[in-house]
């Protein structure tokens, strides 16, 4: 199991600088964040450590050379939009900057992108799986021609009002993958794991390993602390940061010894990042860096 970060936190930091920052603290790859140039509005979205858009064979080389020097892998090159968006302006931008991501991954021999699939917010299920069927078909079948995978994440990505009703991804939960992998049948389509999701969304995150272990095909190690007593105040239907707060690894509620030992069980042996997303860690780059260094320091308990 390779063991590294997500660099969305390193935001100020070129690649060079963040594959150097990786080297000298042990890591062994990057899941490099990938927005487009221009950047986003979402926290920790709009982080560009490779320009995809622009890439070239030659660029591409001198990335590859880069992390060749430091023996830092590239896991994954990430991009977290909507492109289920009902918006089809915003769709498209955001499907054709996929596709930039996917021809980048094949150009620098990484082969896989990490994703969501998406959601029409007030949309129901069942039409979400419909327009699944017309969104994601071209879209797969580019990356298998690419011989690039995609790894869903199962965030909700519920955290706030504009993001209500029902979030912005519908690989949520192991009943939705099942749907949506019936829909999808690719080998090229899997599952980027993030347990953290599952704390507060109250659903085992252990058993899922078991059945999805041919579907895994990227981890996260973000954690997620709940807060019973504010739960039994809001309820669920509450937006749910109003009831739990995301924490760097071993700060929070995910019980790593178990879910490590589970991904060795099924003998997992890919790419597993460090995902901060702890606003006790925000107020500088340096705090960031302090952050990653602290989750690895722990980490290392359970993956050698």
């Amino acid at each position: 199991m390779k063991f590294g970060l997500l660099t969305a936190i390193c935001d100020g930091m070129t690649f060079e600088q963040v594959v150097d920052f990786a080297s000298e603290n042990h890591l062994e790859c990057l899941e490099v964040a990938c927005w487009p140039a221009e950047g986003a509005q979402r926290r920790y979205a709009g982080v560009c450590h490779i320009d995809v858009a622009h890439l070239t064979s030659e660029k591409a080389e001198e990335i590859k050379e880069i992390c060749r020097k430091k023996n830092v892998e590239i896991s994954a090159l990430a991009y977290y939009p909507n492109v289920m968006d009902p918006d089809l302006e915003k769709r498209n931008a955001y499907i054709n900057h996929l596709y930039s991501l996917i021809d980048a991954s094949a150009l620098l021999g990484v082969n896989m992108v990490t994703t969501f699939i998406g959601r029409m917010q007030k949309a129901t299920l069942a039409e979400n799986l419909e327009e699944l069927r017309v969104v994601w078909p071209p879209i797969l079948k580019y990356a298998q021609e690419k011989n690039v995978k995609i790894a869903i994440e199962n965030c909700p990505m519920w955290f706030t009002d504009d993001e209500w009703p029902g979030g912005q991804n519908i690989m949520t939960t192991p009943a939705n993958w099942r749907k949506v992998f019936e829909i999808l049948d690719s080998p090229n389509l899997g599952l980027n794991y993030d347990p953290s999701h599952f704390v507060w969304q109250q659903l085992d995150y252990i058993k899922p390993i078991y059945e999805f272990k041919d579907k895994i095909f990227h981890i996260h190690y973000k954690d997620i602390k709940l807060f019973p007593e504010k739960l039994a105040d809001v309820g669920v239907m509450a937006n749910p940061l109003e009831y739990m707060k995301p924490k760097i690894p071993g700060l929070g509620d995910v019980k790593w010894d178990k879910f490590v030992s589970a991904l060795t069980d099924i003998g997992y042996d890919g790419y597993s990042v460090i995902e901060v997303e702890d606003k006790a860690f925000e107020a500088s780059l340096d705090d960031a860096k302090r952050a990653i260094i602290q989750s690895a320091k722990y980490l290392r308990n359970f993956v050698s």
